[in-house]
C-alpha cells in the first residue's frame, strides 16, 4: 500500500540564568517555598525507570564529543505519538521509555506539564504541545482526545500549501519559547504535502540559588580527553561554599541548585584513571538513586568552565539501537490510531544546544520526527572541573532528568 507522509515536530527549549555576584544566600526575598511533586510508588518506578531511558539515551549516541540532549523533549514525542499506537509498536515505545503501558507515559506526561511551572516562582517552566494537521487529513477522535486531556494540545487544521503554514509553525515555537527557538523548519525541510506537525516546547528559566561572579573567572588550562587529548585554555568560573557532594568510585558529584532548589544541575567529575565513558556506563536508575541518596553538605572550591554544546542527533537510529524497531518500519508499523492513513515513523532527529556562563545558561533542544505512511569537621575540598565531565539537570523531589550532557573541552 503506497502510505502518505506526516512530519511532526517536538521543540524543546531550556533556559538557565545565573547571576554574577558571589552571594552564597538562599533564594531572595519573595521566593517561593519549595513545594514537591507528589507521586505514588508505582509513579516513582516509572520515573526510575524513565531515567533508566535517559542514561541509555545517551549511551547509545556514542559519540566522543561535547554532547547535550534532552530526554524529557522524547518522551514528550513518543508518548503523544504512541496514543496513536497499537500492538508491538506501542509495547516497543513504552518499553524503551521505561513505562508499563500508553497510558503511564500520558499520566507522567500531565504531572510534569502541570505541576512543573509551578514549583518554584523564581523559575519558569512553561511546557507547550500542539498539532498542526494538513486539509483533508483527520486526526482520529481517540488521539484529539488523548491529546487535549494528557498533553493540552489544541489541533489545528491548515491549508499547508497555502503559503503560511510555515510561518504559522515557526511563529508558535517562538511564541512558546520565549523567542529563542525561532525557526523549526525552514523552506527546504517542510513539507507542504505533510499529513501534520505536532509540536512539544518547554521553556526554563531560573537563577542559580548561589551565584558565580564573573571577577572570578579566568583562563585556565583543561585537560581534554580523547585521541586528540591535550591540554587547552578555557574560562573557569570559580566560587567557594558549602554544596551538596558526593564521591563514589568513578567520580566526584557536584549539585548545583536553581532559586528554591526544585530544579538543579548535578556535575560529575570522573576520579584520576577514569574517564567520562567509564562515569556514563555506571549510571542507572538504581545508581542515580544512590548518588542522590548519599549527597551531603560539604565546604567546595569549586571551578567549572564556561561552555557551550551544540548537538545534533539521529534519533531513528539510537532508538532502533534501545529497541523500537516497528515504528520505523513500514512493514511492521502500527499506527491506526493516530489519523485516517496507515504511517510508520520515517525520521527523528534532535538538535540541542546548552550555553552556561555567569550571566545564564540557555538550553535548548528541537526534536522533528516525520512520519512516512505504509559527617566530618568542615574542610574545603576541590571540585575542579578541568577535565571531561558529565552534567544532569533534573527536578528534584521526583529526580526527573531533563537534560543530561556531556563536556569534553571545546570552547565557542
Amino acid at each position: 500500500m503506497k502510505q502518505t507522509m506526516i512530519w511532526v515536530s517536538i521543540t524543546l527549549l531550556i533556559t538557565m540564568v545565573m547571576a554574577c555576584d558571589n552571594d552564597a544566600s538562599s533564594p531572595s526575598d519573595g521566593g517561593k517555598e519549595r513545594e514537591n511533586i507528589s507521586l505514588t510508588r508505582s509513579g516513582q518506578e516509572l520515573v526510575r525507570r524513565n531515567n533508566d531511558f535517559a542514561f541509555n539515551l545517551l549511551r547509545a549516541i556514542g559519540e566522543d564529543k561535547d554532547q547535550i540532549l534532552s530526554p524529557i523533549s522524547v518522551t514528550y514525542a513518543l508518548g503523544m505519538l504512541n496514543n496513536g499506537a497499537t500492538g508491538d509498536t506501542r509495547k516497543q515505545i513504552t518499553d524503551v521509555l521505561g513505562f508499563s503501558d500508553a497510558d503511564a507515559v500520558n499520566d507522567f506526561c500531565k504531572q510534569m506539564l502541570w505541576h512543573a511551572p509551578n514549583l518554584d516562582n523564581q523559575t519558569k517552566v512553561m511546557i507547550s504541545n500542539t498539532v498542526f494537521m494538513n486539509k483533508g487529513y483527520e486526526l482520529t477522535p481517540t488521539f484529539i482526545s488523548k491529546a487535549n486531556d494528557f498533553y493540552n494540545a489544541q489541533p489545528e487544521t491548515r491549508d499547508f500549501n497555502d503559503g503560511k503554514t510555515l510561518g504559522v509553525i515557526n511563529q508558535w515555537a517562538s511564541d512558546h519559547t520565549d523567542g529563542m527557538i525561532k525557526e523549526v523548519l525552514t523552506e527546504r525541510t517542510f513539507n507542504p504535502f505533510a499529513v501534520s506537525y505536532l509540536l512539544n516546547a518547554v521553556y526554563f528559566k531560573g537563577e542559580w540559588t548561589k551565584k558565580f561572579s564573573k571577577d572570578e573567572t579566568l583562563e585556565e588550562e583543561f585537560d581534554h580527553e580523547g585521541p586528540e587529548k591535550h591540554l587547552l585554555m578555557v574560562p573557569m568560573m570559580h566560587q567557594e561554599g558549602r554544596f551538596l557532594y558526593y564521591e563514589n568510585y568513578y567520580s566526584q558529584i557536584l549539585r548545583l541548585a536553581y532559586g528554591n532548589e526544585a530544579f538543579c544541575m548535578t556535575v560529575l567529575l570522573p576520579l584520576e584513571g577514569k574517564t567520562v565513558d567509564d562515569v556514563l556506563h555506571s549510571l542507572s536508575a538504581a545508581s542515580w538513586r544512590d548518588i542522590n541518596g548519599h549527597l551531603s553538605t560539604k565546604n567546595l572550591d569549586i571551578k567549572i568552565p564556561r561552555l557551550e554544546t551544540n548537538s545534533d542527533f539521529d534519533l531513528k537510529t539510537v532508538l532502533s539501537k534501545l529497541g523500537i524497531t516497528d515504528a520505523f518500519d513500514e512493514n511492521k508499523a502500527e499506527f491506526p490510531d493516530f489519523c485516517n492513513k496507515p504511517t510508520f515513523i520515517n525520521q527523528m532527529r534532535q538538535v540541542a544546544r546548552i550555553k552556561i556562563d555567569e550571566e545564564g545558561t540557555e538550553a535548548a533542544a528541537v526534536t522533528n520526527t516525520g512520519i512516512d505512511a505504509s559527617d566530618y569537621p568542615p574542610q574545603t575540598k576541590n571540585f575542579h572541573a578541568n577535565h571531561p565531565f558529565l552534567y544532569v539537570i533534573s527536578e528534584q523531589s521526583t529526580g526527573t532528568i531533563f537534560f543530561i550532557g556531556k563536556y569534553m573541552g571545546h570552547v565557542r
